[in-house]
């Protein structure tokens, strides 16, 4: 988005776009926010069962986990705890095409107790399935 100014020299400023994505580290686990996104838009988490995101969000998420794996606080968790990267405690991703959703069972939280997935302006992942889920996105995009 560009603004014009007026009364002044002739120059574009550039506003910063709304965030996507925030990231908070907490407990051993990395706290994904989705700021700015309608309901329809939101992640869909089923808590403790898996999530389920836009298949138009996926590479710009795949970049947030790379991020996460950057940060000391995720190698500090992966150090007490080396094979909770492995990938197998998520599923390949799975295309709804009702939806347009991409759906990853696996361990995500968001902290509602009833079943079914819902949207869910924030999510929490233990900082060692990161890796795992890093994988299962990957591959997704890959395929």
């Amino acid at each position: 988005m560009t603004l014009e100014l007026t009364g002044g020299p002739d120059f574009a400023v550039t506003a910063p776009e709304k965030t996507r994505w925030t990231r908070h580290f907490a407990d051993g686990a990395v706290i994904f926010g989705s700021p700015a996104r309608t309901s329809e838009r939101l992640p869909r988490v089923w808590c403790g069962r898996g999530l389920g995101l836009p298949e138009g969000e996926l590479a710009v998420f795949a970049g947030q986990l790379r991020r996460v794996m950057k940060h000391d606080a995720y190698w500090a968790a992966r150090a007490r705890n080396p094979r909770a990267g492995d990938a197998k405690v998520w599923t390949p991703g799975r295309y709804d095409d009702e939806d347009g959703f991409v759906y990853f069972a696996g361990p995500c939280a968001h902290g509602d107790p009833w079943p079914g997935y819902r949207p869910a302006p924030a999510f929490t992942i233990a900082l060692p399935h990161v890796r795992g889920l890093r994988i299962r996105v990957a591959a997704y995009l890959a395929g």
